[in-house]
């Protein structure tokens, strides 16, 4: 739905997945769980419309086949054609902020990662502008593209609408209270996985309904280097860090304390003053937003 390849079809064609919808990418994944559960990252951003805009169910839903009881609307690859890939010309559900039935949503368990604003923006940031640019094919830092705004938005859906219950993660609670058949609510925190990987993952685990083994933190081998290196083939320069790490320990030092001007000098030093303004006023633009949503983290025993 972003405007960021709008003009751009070299490169829509070139990553293989110009003639993909939200219903096509939706049915793999249905279609390669074989009866087993899948595992996927995604980027809430992606799944509500820019802006703030209304939402409006994307185009390309089979509705009726799904048994939802409305036609799809039809018109270009995408439901649209020679025009902004947003606002579709559909109808959206009541209170869903996203262009995804609600009957889809609720096949899915939702887990959440937020990052402090001071580490991410900056380090998006980054990879719009040289050396990285090149690599990530990203020329331009679009703040909207933060993303916190969304995920709140559709953190406070899941709630209201039943698809995770009104309970933490880790935390001890009344089976009865908070609809015991339900996801509990599962929030982690960057800074919290990175001081004690192990911690977390064993309360992620219990909270998903996964056994915790330790190979979960080592993946130096040549197999998984592969697997890693294929399926972030696609974004270039985003994740070279992570894919070139071979395990998840504790950082050796818990992220210092700093204040404001501190960040600004660091941001101002590495970027230019210009971009340390565009970074500050992005990050106080979703630091809101993080902290309503670091209230949910993960509770450990």
């Amino acid at each position: 739905m972003s405007v960021r390849y709008e003009n751009d079809e070299e490169t829509r064609r070139a990553n293989g997945f110009s003639n993909s919808t939200y219903k096509s990418i939706f049915d793999q994944i249905e279609e390669g769980s074989e009866g087993k559960r899948i595992f996927i990252k995604d980027i809430t951003y992606y799944l509500l419309p820019p802006d703030q805009q209304p939402a409006k169910l994307a185009p390309s839903w089979d509705l009726k086949k799904r048994g939802i009881g409305t036609e799809p609307a039809v018109n270009g690859v995408n439901g649209h054609s020679n025009k902004p890939p947003f606002p579709y010309s559909t109808e959206g559900e009541p209170g869903n902020p996203t262009i995804v039935p609600k009957a889809l949503l609720e096949k899915f368990h939702f887990t959440f990662l937020i990052r402090d604003p001071h580490s991410s923006i900056p380090s998006y940031y980054r990879c719009c502008i040289p050396p990285l640019d090149k690599m990530t094919g990203f020329y331009e830092f679009y703040p909207s593209e933060a993303g916190y705004d969304e995920l709140r938005r559709f953190f406070d859906y899941t709630r209201e609408a039943g698809l995770v219950a009104n309970r933490i993660a880790g935390e001890t609670h009344d089976s009865v209270n908070g609809g015991a058949d339900k996801p509990e609510i599962c929030m982690i925190d960057a800074d919290d996985l990175l001081d004690d990987p192990e911690g977390i993952l064993r309360v992620y685990c219990k909270s998903v309904g996964l056994e915790f083994t330790h190979d979960m933190l080592n993946w130096d081998n040549e197999e998984d280097h592969a697997r890693a290196k294929a399926a972030f083939e696609k974004w270039k320069g985003f994740h070279e860090d992570a894919i070139d790490s071979k395990d998840l320990k504790p950082r050796t030092h818990r992220k210092a304390a700093r204040t404001e001007a501190e960040w600004d000098a660091e941001w101002k030093e590495k970027y230019g003053e210009k971009a340390a303004k565009v970074i500050r006023d992005t990050v106080d633009a979703n630091m809101a937003d993080y902290h309503y949503l670091k209230q949910f983290v993960l509770k450990k025993p």
